[in-house]
């Protein structure tokens, strides 16, 4: 476990820490909506069962784990394996 120890991580089941990532594509910043910018929920737990957030407001429940931005914001999303997303700001 001394890899585990040097990443600072304390893991939650044998196969280390995961974390719910929010991917963008295209992958480059700022992401703006004439670009067509999908976002795509990454992380543990049943696809499809991902809650998206919207400039900190609960937006979709138990919704697909991508799709394209129609609106301007700040979006974060959840996987209920690993939590919480980092926001993206399109």
């Amino acid at each position: 476990i001394p890899a585990l120890a040097l990443a600072g991580w304390c893991p939650l089941s044998p196969t280390g820490a995961q974390t719910t990532q929010l991917l963008v594509e295209p992958p480059w910043t700022p992401a703006v909506l004439w670009d067509r910018v999908t976002l795509t929920c990454q992380g543990l737990g049943t696809p499809g069962a991902t809650t998206w957030y919207k400039d900190g407001q609960n937006w979709w429940k138990k919704k697909p784990d991508h799709f394209l931005v129609t609106e301007s914001g700040t979006y974060k999303c959840h996987k209920p394996g690993t939590g919480l997303s980092d926001p993206v700001r399109v």
